[in-house]
């Protein structure tokens, strides 16, 4: 009987185990979308992130349009891996906690 066996490792990764060629490059082309996307199961704290972003977006006079990202396997292909998360032109600008209308604001201006 082995008490301090060596568990058997498995791999993981965001497509459940179906890596082709062409579920990878939907992936890639997915995140290279430009635009704001709110990455997220849709929440409530999902729904104020996008409340706030939407402020920031009319006062910044920008003109962007919201996704949602709702697919855990999707989400995880950002390497995020606590919701809610902003992201913008494909790169995720805040993660795991909702901004204030301020916060956005000083994200986007960037």
């Amino acid at each position: 009987m082995k008490l301090f066996g060596k568990k058997k490792e498995t791999k993981s990764c965001c497509c459940g185990g179906n890596c082709t060629s062409e579920t990878m490059q939907n992936a890639e082309s997915k995140k290279q979308e430009q635009g704001i996307k709110i990455l997220g199961s849709g929440c409530a704290k999902c729904m104020e992130l996008e409340k706030a972003t939407r402020t920031a977006i009319s006062e910044l006079q920008l003109d962007y349009e919201i996704a949602h990202v709702t697919d855990f396997a999707e989400i995880a292909s950002y390497g995020v891996m606590s919701t809610p998360a902003l992201v913008l032109n494909g790169e995720v600008i805040s993660y795991g906690k909702v901004l204030t209308v301020d916060e956005v604001k000083a994200l986007l201006s960037k």
